[in-house]
């Protein structure tokens, strides 16, 4: 079976699954030893490893898509690419991207309405779906099964409209989307109402407040992480940093647990 096989799989047994973010090879290696199913990569933990601001320009997607592929590479489980919105405006480019993304051994792949443009952050409905339109035309056109996912990021900026993100996943599951997500929803209740309005798998971004049996209650089907385990990665370094800095004390070592070996796992892997 391969990977986007299994991927889909993931989708259609019972139940909610958790697919955690993993921003580099280690700790995709790290997160895939714990017994997670599947992983996806994270546009913005991604672009903390390389000094970059999270945003939709921030990375290329040559520098996107070689990082999907040294994943891809590292670890035996479906890998979902968080591709933004394609590496362009036209549908041409969306499809372009999900071309790519199959080659690099992705097992699926998300494509969003957010523009990166501040003052217009949303493209037009029509346009928005021509783009999933394409971007599914290419991902049945790949030799091995691949689950497009389809984001409408209303929520993520500034524009909390309920109905206007229903309607933007309705079409986008017209247009062939396998799953729906819109990321930045807090409420669980919007995410139950989100979720009966439309017949495709939904996933959800994790929050402080929820939990995977609350998501699942929802009717929730997968639950991604987004960057928040980069940044407590990154906020952890920070910590240990401070506090030799702050304090000329090493006492953040003390809270390693005594069996994190890392060198037995990545020798293991």
């Amino acid at each position: 079976m391969s990977t986007g096989a299994s991927f889909r799989a993931l989708h259609e047994r019972d139940g909610a699954f958790v697919m955690p973010n993993p921003w580099d090879v280690g700790s995709a290696k790290l997160l895939e030893s714990l017994g997670f199913e599947a992983l996806a990569t994270t546009s913005s933990g991604h672009a903390y490893t390389l000094g970059r601001a999270d945003g939709i320009r921030a990375v290329s997607r040559d520098e996107a898509l070689q990082h999907a592929s040294d994943l891809c590479a590292a670890s035996s489980l479906p890998i979902n690419g968080d591709l933004e919105r394609g590496y362009g405006d036209e549908p041409a480019a969306a499809a372009e991207t999900i071309r790519r993304a199959g080659g690099v051994g992705l097992a699926g792949a998300s494509i969003e309405d957010s523009t990166g443009d501040p003052a217009a952050p949303i493209y037009d409905i029509e346009p928005a779906t021509a783009r999933v339109t394409a971007a599914v035309e290419a991902a049945r056109a790949l030799p091995d099964d691949f689950v497009l996912t389809a984001r409408a990021e209303n929520f993520l900026h500034g524009r909390p409209d309920v109905d206007d993100t229903i309607q933007r996943l309705q079409a986008f599951q017209e247009a062939g989307a396998d799953v729906l997500y819109a990321p930045g929803i807090t409420d669980i209740n919007t995410m139950r109402h989100l979720v009966a309005s439309v017949d495709r798998p939904v996933n959800a971004l994790a929050r402080p407040h929820w939990s995977v049996a609350e998501l699942e209650d929802a009717g929730v089907k997968r639950i991604s992480i987004g960057g928040a385990l980069a940044v407590a990665a990154f906020a952890a370094l920070r910590h240990g940093a401070r506090e030799i800095l702050d304090r000329g004390t090493f006492t953040y070592a003390g809270e390693i647990p005594a069996d994190f070996d890392l060198d037995e796992l990545f020798g293991q892997s």
